[in-house]
């Protein structure tokens, strides 16, 4: 065994899975919800692109979209290593739930601490941004 933990963080959010997919699907979107990941306008096509992050340049390939909500992700980092991200939309008796799976993967306790306080962050922004364009009673 290798000894890699994985975190499992997730929120609800008061809008359809439908419309959350389609707006976490966007890379052009990440920028605004996603700090942990982009923090500039992140440049590619396809289902390949480069992004800005906090730890430098990374890749990210994203899966083809599809109907099941899965947005999994692999990120190279600028070490080389590559990170798959599992990243799902769910339905949810109040709308849709997002789980991310974080994996301690060339992280210290402190720093996988960190990141999964910073995905917890980045889906609270994705909740704000989401159900502030949804506007009420959704």
């Amino acid at each position: 065994m290798s000894g890699v933990r994985s975190r499992h963080i997730s929120c609800v959010i008061a809008a359809s899975p439908e419309a959350v997919y389609e707006f976490a699907s966007d890379p052009d979107n990440l920028p605004g919800w996603a700090a942990g990941l982009a923090q500039a306008e992140v440049v590619g096509d396809g289902e390949v692109f480069l992004v800005q992050s906090p730890m430098g340049q990374v890749t990210v390939r994203f899966v083809p979209r599809n109907e099941y909500g899965v947005l999994d992700h692999d990120v190279t980092l600028p070490s080389g290593t590559t990170v798959t991200n599992p990243l799902r939309v769910l339905a949810h008796p109040e709308g849709a739930e997002v789980v991310f799976t974080i994996r301690q993967i060339e992280l210290t306790d402190d720093a996988f601490d960190r990141d999964s306080q910073l995905v917890e962050d980045d889906l609270d922004r994705l909740r704000a941004l989401i159900e502030v364009m949804a506007g009420p009673g959704v």
